[in-house]
């Protein structure tokens, strides 16, 4: 009798017990079909945090029945939509969307077929900070590398620009952005952007194969000068375009020169400064008494050497491609020349990426830089610029300070190398191979010639 009762209790325990499951997850399903919203109580937003934000901001609304389904989840920050990420009981976490000027903050739950179901707005705005983001500023990506196209036209439809090296505004027409590039031939050639008519347009150079850099004379004319980077030690090498022709004639200095890479003028004297690639050296070009002379020697031969020189004229960066690090020369008005220079930042020799201060800070292949005054500097006194370089292989934009800290202003979005995106400086943009970078002061932009895309990126702050 015992044993009938317990057999009975117990296939009568089992069954309860299977009912409580069934019950408890036929509940559960409900609940995960209905996202965990209730369709009786009203959506309701109480707070947020931070209350200042900007694109790529992680933003916390606080609030009642926002459901557990992102994807019945739609949430407008200032008219734009906003990345829902998670839901944790009353706290709804989202990804700032760009230009989400307005500040207004929206949910809605979506139902099955798309209506919404319910609506809130928050009482209070949140307080849009507009960021430093990149943009494609002129020509087409190509994600298919054989349907490159190139052609003169507007900035929205003038294909792309293959071996681009060197970025350089006229400075008697800041509308005018010069492009030099590796040759004439298979798309590299060098290009003009005009931006007060959005167009581009090319730039004949006749004669000239690689062209590494573009600098500028001294004197009223500001005429152009052009370096042809060939192999021929009988061959000239400098060639000025004149600004009398439109840029159209060239003259033409009798000066045998192989492998020159870097140029620049000091507006001391007028003189050219030019780095010659095998010699592994720093020479000096007088318009005025036609005469060359050695400045000094580079620590290498074998160097691509790009140089920089400061707005105050009193100092040049020298930008060591090939060995990953960049030297300072200070400038001797006394004496009418550059000094024997020394390390700023990178470890020579050493390609790899790293943030730091001096030789502990490493680049991979550093072309083109820029100075760039920062008002921050103004109140302590000294250097106030600091210097925004072109970090190659590294596919980044780096940013180092007069004290020769460095660390990565844009590129390597998502912890990645190269590649081809636009958005928030570090959190999403990327490029691929950048080797030119111009500064628009008046404009307070950036833009780079992204070689390995072909394009031509802009930085500046959200438009």
């Amino acid at each position: 009798m015992k044993m009938n009762t317990s057999k009975h209790g117990w296939y009568f325990l089992c069954g309860m017990l299977m009912l409580v499951s069934f019950c408890f997850w036929s509940c559960k399903d409900d609940d995960d079909e209905g996202g965990g919203y209730d369709p009786n109580k009203p959506v309701v937003i109480t707070d947020f945090s931070p209350k200042n934000v900007g694109l790529g901001s992680n933003l916390i609304v606080y609030g009642d029945n926002f459901g557990t389904d992102i994807s019945r989840i739609k949430v407008q920050i200032g008219g734009q939509v906003a990345r829902v990420i998670k839901v944790v009981d009353k706290a709804l976490y989202c990804i700032v969307p760009s230009k989400a000027y307005d500040g207004d903050i929206q949910i809605s739950i979506i139902g099955d077929d798309g209506e919404e179901l319910a609506y809130a707005v928050a009482e209070e705005k949140v307080e849009y900070q507009k960021k430093w983001v990149v943009t494609t500023a002129i020509g087409t990506y190509y994600e298919i590398g054989s349907l490159y196209e190139e052609m003169e036209g507007p900035f929205d439809n003038c294909g792309a620009f293959k071996d681009l090296l060197w970025l350089t505004f006229d400075p008697k027409n800041f509308d005018h952005l010069y492009a030099a590039a590796d040759n004439n031939n298979n798309g590299g050639a060098c290009r003009m952007f005009d931006f007060g008519n959005q167009y581009t347009s090319y730039f004949a150079t006749p004669g000239l194969g690689r062209k590494g850099a573009i600098a500028w004379t001294a004197d009223e004319n500001c005429d152009m000068i052009v370096p042809d980077n060939h192999a021929s030690d009988t061959k000239v090498a400098i060639h000025v375009f004149t600004r009398a022709s439109g840029f159209t004639q060239k003259e033409t200095v009798d000066l045998n020169v192989r492998g020159l890479n870097g140029t620049l003028v000091h507006p001391d004297d007028g003189a050219l400064y030019y780095s010659r690639f095998r010699a592994g050296d720093i020479r000096k070009y007088n318009f005025k008494t036609k005469t060359d002379e050695l400045v000094f020697r580079n620590p290498y031969s074998g160097v691509a050497v790009y140089m920089v020189l400061h707005p105050t004229g009193d100092y040049m960066y020298l930008i060591e491609n090939d060995k990953h690090y960049i030297m300072r020369s200070d400038y001797d008005y006394e004496n009418h020349t550059f000094k024997d220079p020394y390390l700023v930042c990178g470890n020579p020799g050493t390609a790899d990426y790293a943030e730091g201060v001096g030789s502990n800070a490493k680049f991979r292949r550093p072309r083109q830089g820029v100075f760039v005054k920062n008002p921050e500097y103004e109140e302590n006194g000294g250097d106030q610029y600091d210097f925004y370089v072109c970090d190659q292989e590294n596919h980044a934009i780096r940013k180092v300070t007069p004290q020769g800290r460095v660390s990565t202003f844009a590129g390597r979005g998502n912890n990645g190398t190269s590649g081809y995106a636009n958005g928030d400086l570090r959190l999403e943009a990327r490029f691929n191979n950048p080797k030119g970078i111009a500064y628009d002061e008046q404009n307070n932009c950036f833009y780079i010639a992204d070689t390995g895309n072909w394009l031509i990126r802009k930085i500046a702050k959200e438009e």
